[in-house]
C-alpha cells in the first residue's frame, strides 16, 4: 500500500485519556508565567464557576502560545454542560490587564473564549469584551501558595503517543511519509488552481509573496500580490519598489524630519516616485490594521519582506528559471545573493542602522519557499520529484511542527528525528491539522490512536 494510502485509510475512536501528573511543588514569588505554567499543568483543576455564575469546564487546555496573542490557543471549554466551544484562553494577574494591555481593541484576541485572572483590585465588577464587543466568560483563580515552577512543555502528549511507541519503526515512518505526501498533493493542487486562474507567472509570484509574509502577515502579502499583479510591476519595473511600498501603506508619512539622513533619502526617493502614481493605486493600499508589526523577529518585519519582493520582481526571469529546475542549491545561492544597500543594515524604516549586515531573505525563509512553493510546483509537473523533496533538510525552528512532535511522541527521540527534514515536518503538521486542531475532547474522542492500529 502506498504511504499516502496508509495515512488516508486509517479509522477508529476511543475514550481513553493520558493522566498528567502534577508538575510543581508549592511556589513564592508570584509571576504571570508561573501562574500560566501552573494553569497549563492543570493544577487549578478544570471545572469552575464563572464570575457570572455559569459552570465552566476546560475540556482542552490547548497549546501554550509563547508569541504575540492570547496565552493558550486551540483550547476548548464547555459552558453549563453544553457542546465544547473552541478558541483561545487568556490569563492575567489582574482582570483589568485586559484593558491595560489593549486586548479589548486587538483583533488577535477575538477568538478568546475564556479569561482567567487572579485579582480584581477594588473593582467590584469588570467585563471582558473583545474588539467585536463580545462578552468573554471570566474565571477567578486563587494564586495563594505559588512558589516555584518547573519547566512546562508548550503542548501535552496525546493519547496516540503510547500507540506510536508500540508500532514498528517502519510503520511509523510510513504513516508520517504518507501524511507528508498527502500534504504535498494538496499544495500542488492549490498551485495548479492558482495557475489555471491567473497563469503560471502570477501563480508563482503570488505563492512566493505569501511565503514572504511569514505566518503573521500572509493575508496582507496575498492582498498585495492580488491587487498589484506581476504583469503591472514588470511593466513598471524601475518603480516597482515605490509601488509596492505605497500599496503596502508604508509611504503615508511625507514628513521626514524624524528620520535619519539615510532613511530620509530612501523615503524621499520612494515618495517622489509613488506620488505620480498615487491617484491610480492608493485605493488599493493595504489598511494599516492588517499588518502585524510586533511579536516577531526583527528580520521578519514586513517592510523588509516588501523590499525582498521588489528584488524578486526585478529578477523575475531568473526566478522563473529557478522554479522550472527546482534545484535547492541554486535557489539557496540566488536568495543568498540578494542584496539591498539599505535593507542589508536596517530592520525597519525606523530602526537604527545595524553595523552587521543581514540577509534580505534568510535561510529559514528559503527552506519554507522550497517546501511550500518550489517543490509543490515541481511535484505537480513531475511526481518523482518527491524523492528529492524527501532529502531536503528542515528549517531549524518550526513551532507548530515542534508542537505536533510533542503531541505525537512526547520526549521520545523519534519526534526530534522527524523535525530534521522538511518532509518529516510536513507529515507532523498534516497529522496535527487533521486531528489535534479538530479535536475538542482533549484526545478522548480523537480517532487517530485507533486508526494507527487498524490493519492495512
Amino acid at each position: 500500500m502506498e504511504c499516502v494510502e496508509i495515512y488516508t485509510d486509517l479509522f477508529g475512536s476511543d475514550e481513553a485519556r493520558i493522566r498528567e501528573r502534577a508538575l510543581f511543588s508549592l511556589p513564592q514569588k508570584l509571576r504571570e508565567i508561573e501562574v500560566q505554567a501552573r494553569w497549563f499543568a492543570g493544577e487549578f483543576g478544570r471545572k469552575f464557576i464563572a464570575v457570572s455564575g455559569e459552570k465552566i469546564e476546560v475540556v482542552q487546555f490547548g497549546v501554550w502560545n509563547r508569541e504575540a496573542g492570547p496565552d493558550f490557543s486551540d483550547a476548548a471549554i464547555a459552558i453549563n454542560g453544553g457542546d465544547p466551544v473552541r478558541g483561545c484562553i487568556e490569563l492575567d494577574l489582574d482582570v483589568r490587564d485586559w484593558e491595560r494591555h489593549g486586548h479589548s481593541t486587538n483583533p488577535a484576541y477575538e477568538p478568546v473564549v475564556l479569561h482567567i485572572f487572579l485579582d480584581r483590585g477594588r473593582s467590584a465588577e469588570f467585563f471582558t469584551r473583545t474588539a467585536g464587543n463580545r462578552n468573554v466568560p471570566q474565571i477567578q483563580i486563587n494564586g495563594d501558595g505559588i512558589k516555584t515552577t518547573a519547566p512546562v512543555p508548550i503542548a501535552k502528549p496525546g493519547r496516540c503517543m503510547s500507540v506510536l511507541r508500540g508500532l514498528p519503526e517502519e510503520r511509523v515512518r510510513s504513516i508520517l511519509r504518507g501524511a507528508a505526501q498527502y500534504r504535498m498533493k494538496q499544495k500542488a493542487a492549490r498551485y495548479a488552481r492558482l495557475a489555471e486562474l491567473h497563469g503560471e507567472d502570477e501563480a508563482l509570484y503570488q505563492s512566493l509573496a505569501v511565503t514572504l509574509g511569514y505566518k503573521s502577515n500572509q493575508l496582507p502579502f496575498t492582498l498585495i500580490a492580488q491587487r498589484m499583479p506581476l504583469r503591472l510591476l514588470r511593466e513598471n519595473k524601475s518603480d516597482a519598489d515605490a509601488i509596492l511600498f505605497g500599496i503596502a501603506g508604508f509611504l503615508n508619512a511625507p514628513d521626514l524630519s524624524d528620520f535619519d539622513r539615510e532613511t530620509r533619502l530612501l523615503l524621499r526617493d520612494l515618495w517622489d516616485r509613488w506620488w505620480s502614481r498615487r491617484a491610480g493605486f492608493e485605493r488599493l493600499a493595504i489598511a494599516r490594521g492588517e499588518w502585524r508589526m510586533s511579536g516577531q523577529r526583527p528580520v521578519n518585519h514586513p517592510q523588509r519582506r516588501v523590499a525582498a519582493l521588489t528584488h524578486i520582481v526585478r529578477r523575475w526571469p531568473k526566478v522563473r528559471s529557478l522554479a522550472a529546475k527546482c534545484e535547492p542549491a541554486a535557489i539557496h545561492d540566488f536568495f543568498a545573493g540578494l542584496s539591498d544597500e539599505y535593507w542589508n543594515h536596517h530592520y525597519t524604516l525606523t530602526s537604527a542602522r545595524s553595523a552587521k549586515p543581514m540577509a534580505l531573505v534568510g535561510e529559514t525563509r528559503v527552506l519554507e519557499m522550497l517546501a511550500n512553493v518550489f517543490f509543490p510546483r515541481a511535484v505537480l509537473c513531475d511526481p518523482s520529484r518527491w524523492n528529492d523533496f524527501e532529502k531536503l533538510p528542515a528549517a531549524l525552528a518550526n513551532r507548530r511542527a515542534g508542537i505536533a512532535a510533542l503531541r505525537l511522541f512526547g520526549d521520545h527521540p523519534e519526534g526530534s528525528r522527524f523535525l530534521k527534514t522538511a518532509a518529516g515536518q510536513q507529515g507532523l503538521l498534516q497529522i496535527y491539522d487533521d486531528f489535534c486542531t479538530r479535536d475538542s475532547s482533549d484526545c478522548a474522542e480523537c480517532r487517530f490512536p485507533e486508526q494507527l492500529l487498524s490493519p492495512t
